[in-house]
């Protein structure tokens, strides 16, 4: 165990011995990956935290409305629920609803087509911006992970360049002489692919979690519209 933790320290040692001698350009790629990479890795844990409890508020909330609850019981239940999209298409059209609702009591405007229309262009228009709010830093996660091996690929390419150029002035073109500068052009990539491959998988972990709300979302849109429709023929708002 102590030889393998001296090996692991020993190379550890060697990695930051090549990078503290690169070049300011191979600096400059190594620090704007470094830089990509955590703001990826903040990304994916402030969205990751968000969809988990996106997903167990809207798995309670529709099993609370498909199981009967009354809406204004369940407009109450929803103030503890800030995450979920179908939520919050859910308060925007109990919001419009009871608008509706007080008008028609007050001999104005009557819950008609038109006036049931009218709720379900609120809850697309909820829909769209909670679309828009669900992918938000995802361009990010998607940019990082198709240009991050590309720098960190132009940082390998300029760090062989530059090792050669040593050679060619020094017209050493022995192992000792270019292994160095090659290996420190290497890191370069492995730092792309090092904040290129997690923004990757996380990029498509969330695209299809957001996937799966916009389907929730349309079928929420549907079963409330139905419902608003068989109260109006029953005129129980």
């Amino acid at each position: 165990m102590s030889i393998a933790l001296a090996a692991g320290s020993a190379v550890g040692a060697d990695v930051l011995s090549l990078v503290s001698d690169a070049g300011p350009v191979a600096k400059c790629v190594l620090g704007l990956l470094l830089v990509a990479s955590l703001v990826s890795w903040t990304i994916i844990v402030e969205r990751g935290r968000h969809f988990r409890k996106a997903n167990a508020e809207t798995r309670s909330f529709l099993q609370r409305f498909h199981g009967g609850s009354r809406l204004a019981e369940l407009r109450d239940a929803s103030e503890k629920w800030t995450h979920s999209p179908v939520v919050s298409i859910f308060k925007a059209a109990f919001h419009e609803v009871s608008q509706l609702a007080v008008e028609s009591r007050e001999g104005g405007r009557a819950i008609d087509d038109d006036a049931v229309e009218d709720v379900k262009r609120m809850m697309e228009r909820a829909a769209a911006a909670n679309t828009r709010g669900l992918e938000r830093s995802l361009t990010f996660l998607a940019t990082c992970a198709s240009t991050a091996p590309f720098v960190g690929l132009f940082g390998t390419v300029w760090g062989i360049m530059e090792s050669f150029r040593r050679i060619g002035m020094s017209g050493a073109a022995n192992l000792e002489s270019y292994a160095p500068g090659i290996a420190e052009a290497l890191i370069a990539t492995a730092v792309g692919l090092f904040a290129a491959i997690p923004a990757a998988i996380a990029y498509n972990s969330f695209l299809r979690q957001v996937r799966v709300a916009i389907i929730e979302m349309d079928e929420f849109q549907y079963d409330f519209a139905h419902l608003l429709a068989k109260r109006r023929r029953r005129n129980g708002l």
